[in-house]
């Protein structure tokens, strides 16, 4: 007689299911399967306290984004004198810093025009000098700091320990998604896994497709004869069902990014998956949480071009998501989150580089934030062995986006996420 009562599609979701194929019974290769996949159709269960209508789009820089390079202190004597080649010259020069405080004199990049229509537009908050105490210069340390929210860099993800806190213990399994060949950490819970793929015509059902006709795919099962002979609520049952999802969810997947966009984006890679994500937000799907990264940010040498062409990617790319997501009428529900695992160093190298550093700004973008400069830029002179200090603990930017956007700001929700409490940034409205 197959039980009933132990295994809950709930539990088969967190612990994974494999796309390959349907089966009949219960078999060990469950233990070893994929990560997850997407319900379709809205059967998730809803949780107090969790403004389900709020998404979050991460934007990782990896390998160690230079923001002297990228916010320019361009008011700074001490700047010049420690990158003579390097330096961006001053708004209205040639090549010049954009302006974004004339007072307190700091610039985006030359090629950060996207991030200046936002800025302009009200939907840019850069957050300067963001870092956290005894920094680590070592990529995968760093990286793991960041990702797991921790200084000690072990654990769970930020965003995984958020979905598990946040769903009490049963997770949504489409609760967060990322475009790559592999997951981040910060995205793995001790109970929630994310969905990772790289491209959607990848994410696709391997099994026998089931008759399109019908106006109910699980009515169509049933008279396709899967079920005959199953016990109702049994394993057997659940697998069956769940192996149906995964048919639909893939089609529902490479369905919504065939959808021309209602905006254009740049031939770029983050463009791409910043496309993808619009995609998905526009289908209505239930994801809280999307992560895309973008690699090359690792200038030890020749700089200049590289890093320019990068600020461009980034800036054009993530103004045609914006305008994306304001075209379908979901702006006000997304807010976009851009790091990198550290800055480099004040001085530039004898490679027309920089080496690896600490402290770099953040920034927060859409509808939903208080635009403008937030924070205080790093000391050009009172430095740590030739680094920036920072001025903002990077959990204290998660906190606000946890408490303020993620959850009920009366739920407090970032200090069981984080461990600790953390102050409120107020970069976001409401």
């Amino acid at each position: 007689m197959e039980p009933t009562t132990p295994f809950s599609r709930r539990i088969f979701l967190q612990q994974g299911v494999t796309l390959a194929s349907m089966v009949a019974s219960i078999p060990w290769f469950l233990q070893h399967s994929a990560l997850g996949i997407l319900p379709v159709d809205g059967r998730v269960t809803s949780h107090a306290g969790v403004p389900e209508d709020k998404i979050l789009v991460v934007v990782q820089l990896g390998g160690g984004n230079d923001g002297l390079n990228t916010v320019i202190p361009y008011g700074s004597d001490d700047y010049y004198r420690s990158r003579p080649q390097l330096g961006i010259v001053a708004p209205g020069k040639n090549n010049g810093a954009i302006e974004l405080d004339k007072k307190i004199g700091i610039g985006l990049h030359p090629n950060l025009t996207g991030f200046k229509e936002l800025f302009d537009s009200d939907r840019l908050a850069v957050i300067q000098g963001v870092g956290y105490p005894n920094p680590n210069r070592s990529h995968f340390a760093s990286m793991d700091i960041w990702h797991t929210g921790s200084s000690k860099g072990r654990g769970d993800g930020w965003i995984g320990r958020y979905v598990d806190c946040s769903c009490n213990g049963s997770p949504q399994a489409d609760a967060e998604i990322a475009i790559g060949r592999t997951a981040p950490l910060a995205m793995i819970g001790s109970v929630s896994k994310p969905v990772s793929f790289e491209n959607a015509k990848l994410f696709q059902w391997m099994g026998k497709d089931l008759p399109s006709d019908m106006a109910d795919p699980y009515e169509a099962i049933n008279r396709a004869g899967a079920l005959e002979g199953v016990t109702p609520g049994s394993q057997t049952a659940f697998l069956m069902r769940t192996a149906l999802d995964a048919q639909l969810s893939s089609d529902r997947i490479r369905g919504a990014m065939a959808k021309t966009p209602l905006v254009a984006y740049p031939n770029t890679k983050l463009a791409t998956q910043l496309r993808s994500v619009g995609a998905m937000i526009r289908d209505q799907m239930k994801t809280r949480v999307y992560y895309v990264s973008i690699a090359g940010f690792d200038t030890h040498s020749g700089q200049a071009g590289s890093h320019g062409n990068l600020m461009r990617e980034v800036g054009d790319a993530i103004l045609a998501f914006q305008n994306d997501l304001k075209a379908q009428g979901n702006e006000a529900n997304v807010v976009t989150m851009v790091f990198s695992e550290f800055g480099r160093r004040v001085k530039q190298n004898a490679s027309g580089g920089t080496d690896h550093g600490t402290a770099a700004p953040m920034f927060v973008i859409g509808a939903g934030v208080k635009g403008g400069v937030h924070g205080t830029h790093p000391s050009m002179t009172d430095l740590d062995n030739g680094d920036l200090k920072f001025t903002t603990d990077f959990r204290s930017v998660y906190a606000t986006i946890l408490d303020q956007w993620m959850s009920e700001p009366s739920k407090k929700l970032s200090s069981k996420v984080l461990g600790q409490a953390y102050p409120n940034l107020k970069f976001l409205r409401g």
